[in-house]
């Protein structure tokens, strides 16, 4: 089998005038984006990138973004998506640990490229999409200064695709390597599942950076369909999308769903060509489940589950099981059925023995999704993915008698928040380093807009306001991962052997919920 960019060359020979991507006013057919990234691969090659090298990007979602993607692999380079929400120094962290040789950035990001030029170690290109009065390389005369003649190498579908960060219990972000393989397995559903046909319209609006929205731009070549990006998940924004290119397909988060039905402009855009709406990525309310269906009554609902480390999802809620009054309305609180390449197990997070059905474990799954591992991270890779490939997801749940899969709570302390996944010890690192705090702990909270936030429980040496602890959090790491909230405590809960009782400090939060994700 050839790999993706193979993949591309034969959907630009077979539809060289077919909409590959369409980005606001700007269109692009399989036979020029082909071509693109031909003088992608040229550029980066000239700038002495090759086979195993990695290629930072940082922005908001682009055709720059997909051709990148795609030109890099075309010598056997990685792609580096780099989360825009992130702060300066979390950005150059990634950017080193990936070793990467070239960085792009988006016009906004041009502050943030400032910040850390400095701080990088392996970096000789910095190159910037668009805008101007700045001294980096202007992207546009880089790409289009290089030929189109497509270069000698051939990947193996082994190779590495993509390099998605992940952050880790730790704090530190993990590089999850994601082959050809992973994404033909991954592709391969969509094919199964989608109902795809000529006339389809796939809309991107998940960020790239994210696997969902990295699987997605992928998805629109495999498929041989026209990929919407949406520059950013901006709902008014979404739904004009979705009426002016009559969108066929999309992935939304829940928050993303629960806004569009907030907002009044919304409602006035003609959404009558989604057949298919995937959501995931994060817990979804019935309340919010059930508005968004009587919003779009003639789309079929598919909820997903799955994680970076197997190359999205590895789970669907059939659209026949989205019905509130039918004989399982119970169904509508899983997360589905295992795709049709992956099998789940749950076992006893302490012996790894499977467990029965109805029984709460770890949730385990073996799938050619799953990564090919960590970069540079044998011992993590080792911890999470067993030499017969089954990948530890770190989140507990149970499977029912007919296979349906329910998440019940987190192995890991991680907390989703509108999407985004924060790990507390990246934030309790941050806390620890303000000179009027001796001890914290962070925890999720429910909240009825973003699912969950950071909740910062702290020990405090003198008086400090939470405005202060929030603003000095917001200093140190993107928004998003900061506390909403803060609650002073003379001591935080531990076991003998020092470990936060997090369970404990979550509990009265949580004691009116009927799982411990919101």
């Amino acid at each position: 089998m050839p790999g993706l960019t193979e993949v591309l060359r034969e959907r630009a020979r077979s539809h060289p005038d077919r909409i590959a991507y369409v980005a606001g006013d700007a269109q692009i057919t399989f036979g020029d984006f082909d071509r693109r990234a031909d003088q992608v691969a040229n550029a980066l090659s000239a700038a002495g990138v090759g086979y195993g090298d990695r290629v930072a990007i940082l922005d908001k979602n682009s055709l720059e973004y997909a051709e990148q993607l795609f030109g890099a692999a075309r010598i056997g380079a990685v792609q580096v998506p780099v989360n825009y929400r992130l702060a300066p120094d979390e950005v150059a962290y990634i950017v080193n640990n990936a070793q990467a040789k070239v960085v792009i950035v988006g016009p906004e990001f041009v502050p943030v490229l400032d910040a850390v030029a400095g701080k990088l170690e392996h970096t000789t290109h910095m190159v910037v999409i668009g805008g101007s009065g700045h001294a980096y390389e202007d992207y546009a005369a880089w790409i289009d200064g290089a030929p189109d003649t497509p270069p000698d190498h051939e990947p193996e579908t082994s190779d590495v695709f993509v390099q998605l960060y992940s952050s880790g219990t730790t704090g530190l972000p993990k590089g999850v390597m994601l082959t050809h393989d992973n994404f033909f397995a991954s592709l391969s559903v969509t094919t199964d599942v989608w109902d795809i046909d000529d006339t389809s319209v796939l809309m991107v609006a998940m960020p790239m950076y994210h696997v969902a929205g990295n699987v997605l731009t992928v998805s629109a070549v495999y498929n041989t369909i026209t990929g919407v990006i949406a520059r950013e998940p901006d709902p008014t924004l979404i739904a004009h999308a979705i009426e002016r290119n009559r969108v066929t397909h999309i992935f939304l988060v829940p928050v993303l769903l629960q806004f569009m039905q907030l907002i009044p402009e919304v409602a006035e855009c003609d959404l009558s060509s989604l057949r298919l709406m995937l959501y995931g990525a994060s817990p979804i309310s019935e309340d919010v489940l059930r508005g968004a269906m009587r919003m779009l009554p003639n789309t079929r609902f598919m909820q997903v589950y799955g994680l970076t480390e197997v190359t999205g999802a590895i789970t669907m809620l059939p659209a026949d099981d989205h019905d509130p009054d039918g004989p399982n309305p119970h169904r509508l609180r899983s997360a589905g059925l295992a795709n049709s390449t992956t099998t789940l197990k749950i076992v006893d997070p302490a012996t790894q023995e499977e467990v029965p059905p109805g029984r709460v474990g770890e949730i385990l799954c073996r799938t050619p999704q799953n990564m090919k591992g960590y970069w540079g991270m044998p011992e993590a890779t080792a911890a999470a993915l067993s030499e017969d490939n089954w990948f530890r997801t770190g989140d507990a749940g149970y499977l029912d008698e007919d296979g349906y899969l329910y998440i019940h709570d987190r192995v890991k302390d991680m907390i989703i928040s509108g999407g985004e996944n924060i790990y507390p010890a990246e934030v309790e690192n941050v806390l620890m380093s303000h000179p009027d705090i001796s001890d914290c702990a962070v925890i999720g909270v429910p909240s009825e807009r973003w699912g969950e936030t950071p909740k910062a429980i702290v020990v405090l040496t003198s008086d400090v306001s939470e405005k202060e602890i929030i603003d000095y959090c917001r200093e140190h790491l993107a928004h998003f991962k900061c506390p909403t909230s803060v609650e002073r405590r003379d001591e935080i809960p531990r076991n003998p052997t020092g470990k936060i009782l997090k369970r404990e400090l979550r509990a009265p939060y949580w004691q009116d919920e009927d799982r411990g994700v919101h």
